[in-house]
């Protein structure tokens, strides 16, 4: 059987491996509010080809950003969590999927006031144990005492406590509403009719305890980000999914786009970076994967037979 009979099958996969400026425009579409299928469109490539670039680009930001994104000195922290939902929301699942990973999913961020970054994030549900683990994670990249705020969510107290211990001001910032809207529309939210503070541990600037930034960075997730946006069917429909395109959205939040107020990266500002990433620099990151080596078995039993 002639020696090239064996390398026919592979030669598709090869000539099909995406260019560095398609990888470009693919992962630009994803971050800029873009739907899977509405990318497949745009760029001429198919899903599995999309689907397969952001699991390896997800895995990638979210390696780069646990080495890099440490020793951080922050002054003033904010942390909160936005929902989401895969599959179905938790009304509509079953045990089984559940333990696919479908229903409501949280996705915990932590945000530094000062200089925009992001210094965590962690999907999960919006129970203790969550927040125990966000909190241990936020604290082991900071290496200064802080001042952090939170909302009112019972299960920050303890988690917060248990990460920082008592090298911490940490104060709560409890919105109040009024009566509900659910004459206007059924989406509408409350009114927030006032505030009230609470500290729980040193000294905060009462003038610091907000959670502003990390609400504005809610709204700019389910503006970049398809799976976010709601009364849609652009939901993630698998969790693996959801955290790579979550942990894509961050990094480039963090190191490739300019902040409006800042004039430059978050990363640029806390002195991670000294320039702006481009995209080209973030497909760099991705492993090389290797051709596929699987033989078409028709042109092998072809060749038999000559």
């Amino acid at each position: 059987m002639p020696l090239y009979c064996l390398t026919l099958g592979t030669v598709e996969t090869v000539m099909n491996r995406l260019s560095t400026t398609k990888r470009c425009q693919i992962i630009s579409a994803l971050i800029e509010g873009n739907s899977i299928n509405a990318t497949c469109r745009m760029l001429g490539v198919g899903k599995h080809t999309v689907l397969r670039l952001l699991e390896d680009a997800g895995c990638a930001c979210a390696a780069y950003h646990d080495v890099m994104v440490r020793d951080l000195r922050v002054t003033r922290a904010q942390c909160d969590e936005v929902w989401s939902f895969v599959y179905a929301k938790q009304k509509n699942v079953t045990m089984e999927q559940m333990e696919q990973g479908a229903g409501d999913c949280r996705t915990w961020t932590a945000i530094d006031a000062d200089t925009k970054l992001i210094i965590s994030y962690m999907l999960g549900d919006r129970g203790a144990s969550t927040a125990k683990a966000f909190m241990q994670d936020v604290a082991s990249r900071i290496s200064n005492r802080i001042q952090l705020t939170t909302d009112g969510h019972c299960v920050y107290a303890d988690a917060v406590e248990n990460a920082f211990g008592s090298d911490i001001d940490y104060a709560m910032l409890v919105k109040l509403y009024g009566a509900s809207n659910d004459g206007e529309s059924r989406y509408s939210p409350a009114t927030c009719i006032g505030c009230r503070t609470g500290v729980l541990s040193g000294t905060p600037n009462p003038k610091h305890i907000s959670t502003s930034y990390v609400e504005r960075q809610n709204l700019s997730m389910r503006m970049g980000m398809r799976r976010f946006t709601r009364l849609t069917n652009g939901f993630s429909k698998k969790l693996e999914n959801h955290g790579h395109q979550v942990a894509l959205y961050f990094f480039h939040y963090n190191f490739c786009r300019v902040h409006s107020t800042l004039r430059v990266t978050p990363a640029m500002e806390a002195g991670l970076t000294d320039h702006v990433w481009t995209l080209a620099e973030l497909c760099a990151l991705l492993p090389e994967r290797k051709p596929n080596a699987r033989v078409d078995k028709a042109l092998v039993l072809k060749a038999l037979r000559a």
